[in-house]
């Protein structure tokens, strides 16, 4: 493993582009200094001019290089949660450009919790500019297999990294306004920031652009309907075309395609992408998912059902 993460560490130097496990999602890697390398990988993910990207690092001070200001809020998150699934949306510094940021005068960094991917980024040297490793806007990759049917051979190299250990993207938190806010829920969730730097902004219109912020996003080919418990079985029994189910109850006969999720949100969410590439193989005319309690530790889960609903 160790030469295939020099090949990987070479390959980015040279503009190449190299897939690789994160703890949260396996993401797409390029130069994140190089125009081209971007410009290729933006192409590859199919992936809007203006939505940018997050720049992973090997330590926080490489990370916290590419911000023009460092509050002390960002700094107390860092101390806390990196290495670990937090992205940091700081105000650039002159080593963020343009093609990486989206146009925006903000940038989003972290310091990914991997073996791995750590050793990658420390041979690299320098920032990677990392989203997930599929298809913009369809359902992010946990094991190498996924980003290789999701790909091909638009990417030099996959690292082999196992099923990722969180199965769902970064926490991210707007550091580069009057207070931190919010952006996206994640394994790190709002009690866990609040905890270490005090009430979060509530979110508003002039939050930055970031990764997982359009109103769909995450969603398999099929279409998917969240729904109430009390309405699976309503649904189901009126629906004519075969169906394919995601839910928490014990399986239903009269569904061929029914995958029982847990029910803590830790397991559910390194379950959950998985799964629904595993029903949108079914052949189905619908998803339908059982949507999880509203309650605080279901807040990233939520929002990735929602989106991916959307």
């Amino acid at each position: 493993m160790n030469d295939e993460v020099r090949r990987a560490a070479d390959i980015l130097r040279r503009g190449g582009l190299v897939a690789f496990p994160t703890e949260t999602v396996y993401g797409l890697g390029a130069d994140a200094c190089n125009a081209s390398a971007v410009a290729r990988l933006y192409s590859v993910k199919r992936r809007p001019a203006d939505h940018p990207v997050i720049v992973h690092f090997a330590s926080p001070e490489l990370a916290f290089a590419w911000g023009r200001e460092i509050p002390d809020a960002a700094k107390a998150l860092a101390r806390k949660f990196w290495p670990g699934p937090l992205t940091l949306i700081l105000k650039r510094s002159d080593k963020a450009k343009d093609f990486v940021t989206g146009r925006q005068d903000a940038v989003g960094v972290r310091v990914p919790a991997h073996r791995v991917a750590n050793k990658m980024l420390e041979l690299f040297g320098g920032g990677v500019a990392a989203p997930s490793a599929n298809r913009f806007g369809e359902v992010s990759p946990t094991t190498a297999a996924h980003v290789r049917a999701d790909l091909g051979a638009d990417v030099d190299l996959v690292l082999e990294g196992g099923p990722t250990d969180v199965g769902i993207e970064s926490t991210i938190v707007d550091v580069s306004g009057p207070a931190p806010m919010l952006l996206r829920p994640g394994h790190v969730s709002k009690q866990d920031l609040e905890s270490v730097i005090g009430k979060l902004r509530e979110r508003s219109g002039d939050a930055p652009r970031h990764s997982g912020g359009l109103e769909r996003h995450y969603a398999p080919r099929t279409p998917a309907r969240l729904m109430p418990t009390h309405e699976l079985d309503r649904e189901i029994a009126r629906l004519k075309d075969k169906v394919a189910v995601l839910a928490f109850s014990r399986p239903d006969e009269r569904v061929e395609f029914w995958l029982r999720m847990p029910r803590d949100a830790q397991s559910y969410a390194k379950k959950l992408y998985a799964s629904l590439r595993e029903l949108d193989r079914a052949g189905c005319a619908a998803i339908l998912i059982e949507a999880p309690p509203a309650e605080p530790e279901w807040a990233a889960v939520r929002d990735r059902l929602e989106r991916a609903c959307g």
